[in-house]
């Protein structure tokens, strides 16, 4: 162990915390590339430096802690060095609000998990996690860490009452920090529910599940529902990844119903279908970011009422940022149509639950799920269709252009690892599955396995879907219909002026 004399840090990697370094790397070295053409449009370029290495640490530090004191001195870090990231253009008074809210939040959730280790630890004062997962824990302990647990890993996650910092300190960050709390750190809050929950506090009783469906439900719902009415795009962004971040502690808290009534397999999808919208969430979020600082830094605009046009102007950054409304719409073949599809099918196993409220509750939550996917998939429809197509509504629309050859190619890489996720997702379910069984006690079926690169939740005569077909069906529709048009109309190409609906042409 490490740390001061009198007291250890120890660490310590285990599939799970491998799973989220990836999550955590991976985001911050597409945000590290990113910044290199970004930095160019930064005013104060160093007021970031300093802070967004130790930033990247204490996230990093900590996945790989393994006590409770570690673990809570690397949280710390990673809130302070966020914060003063979110301080960067402090000379705003929105932005000097956002930091002080998002301060007073991050304080609030540290002292919940505090006291989470603290009954945790037990009047022995064990801290290691060793020692925790062998102490005992009355039924009183439990409700008391879950709640705890809620409020400081939800407080930071970004999960519904508690979200109130999130859009107010996401977009008063630089655009590639944005990429990084929206996409990264809140996932790392994710990671600690599931140590906690899932690891420390032991075999679950069915009624824990209701916490975190019931807070990811009305997440879902409070997101996606602020976010269609928002007209500054990284504040819409940001409520977005309130709305995905409930879709995850729904599919958590199905995990835990599965689990404490045995049913490995059906608590293993659920389990499954979180973590892979962890990995997916963090790849489109991050991409919707770079895509909005492109436009800021283009534009010099975040209004979306002020934009307008910006496919001709910026045709590159216009395409990469349809693959992302794409792939957060839940829309095959992109990555997060398998997430969700996934976390739908868990739902739809509920009936052999045998607790009734849980029974009652879940259909409920499914309902919750199918509006909001849907809400979102017109949000993003709103969002591109304003900003992007159209005319422009301002100067600075119409004077915009595509940002630099860093910028682009971090977007589009980013939008490859979106395809092939959503084409190729029994790879990273058979990479997930080790966490499952480890913390679930079961796994799915092993995809690759099956013809042809297809998944099945439970067994392929039940339900199964494969992506490379779907991507092979759109490709052959587009084709067909294009040459059907060109074979029959009657040219090739034809100008004329949009239908005005009677209404004289008004100014831009």
């Amino acid at each position: 162990p490490l740390g001061l004399p009198w007291i250890g840090m120890h660490f310590r990697i285990d599939v799970l915390s491998a799973f989220f370094l990836a999550v955590v790397n991976l985001g911050g070295a597409a945000a590290s590339a990113y910044a290199i053409g970004y930095g160019a449009h930064e005013k104060d370029p160093m007021r970031v430096l300093p802070f967004y290495p130790a930033f990247l640490a204490g996230m990093n530090v900590v996945v790989l802690a393994d006590d409770a004191f570690a673990f809570l001195v690397a949280w710390e870090f990673m809130s302070l060095a966020s914060w003063a990231l979110v301080l960067t253009h402090h000379h705003e008074a929105e932005n000097r609000r956002a930091g002080f809210i998002y301060l007073l939040m991050a304080s609030f959730g540290g002292f919940a998990l505090l006291m989470a280790f603290g009954v945790l630890g037990g009047v022995d004062g064990a801290y290691d996690f060793a020692s925790i997962r062998e102490s005992t824990k009355e039924a009183w302990k439990a409700g008391l860490v879950l709640a705890l647990a809620i409020v400081g890993m939800g407080s930071k996650a970004g999960l519904a009452p508690l979200h109130i910092w999130l859009p107010l300190a996401h977009p008063a960050a630089p655009s590639h920090v944005s990429a990084l709390m929206s996409g990264v750190m809140t996932k790392v809050a994710v990671y600690g529910f599931i140590r906690v929950i899932f690891d420390l506090l032991g075999p679950p009783a069915f009624w824990w599940s209701v916490e975190p469906m019931t807070f990811g439900a009305a997440s879902a719902l409070i997101g996606v529902l602020f976010a269609t009415i928002q007209s500054d795009l990284k504040k819409l962004l940001a409520y977005s990844t309130i709305e995905n971040i409930g879709i995850i502690f729904i599919a958590l808290g199905l995990a835990l119903a599965f689990k404490a009534n045995g049913l490995a397999l059906p608590a293993a999808l659920a389990f499954t279908a979180a973590l892979l919208h962890v990995f997916n969430h963090s790849l489109f979020k991050s991409l919707l970011f770079f895509g909005a600082g492109a436009v800021l830094s283009g534009s010099g605009e975040r209004s979306i009422e002020r934009l307008g046009g910006l496919i001709h102007s910026m045709p590159k950054t216009a395409f990469l940022f349809l693959g992302g409304c794409v792939a957060i719409s839940a829309l095959p073949p992109l990555n997060g149509f398998v997430s969700e599809w996934l976390v739908f099918q868990a739902i739809l196993l509920s009936p052999s639950l045998p607790q009734w409220t849980v029974k009652l509750l879940v259909p409920a939550i499914g309902v919750a799920l199918a509006l909001s996917a849907a809400l979102g998939a017109g949000c993003y429809i709103r969002v591109y269709g304003v900003a992007f197509l159209g005319r422009p509504r301002s100067e600075a629309a119409r004077a915009a252009q595509d940002p630099d050859r860093w910028s682009l190619g971090t977007m589009a890489v980013l939008l490859t690892l979106c395809l092939m996720a959503g084409l190729l997702p029994s790879l990273l379910i058979d990479t997930i599955s080790p966490a499952a069984r480890d913390f679930v006690g079961g796994r799915m079926p092993t995809q690759a396995e099956l013809a042809w690169l297809s998944i099945a939740p439970v067994a392929q005569s039940r339900s199964s879907y494969n992506g490379l077909l779907v991507f092979v069906f759109i490709l052959f529709s587009a084709y067909s219909a294009k040459w059907v048009i060109h074979k029959f109309g009657s040219s090739r190409s034809r100008r004329a002026p949009a239908w005005d609906c009677g209404y004289i042409e008004t100014s831009p």
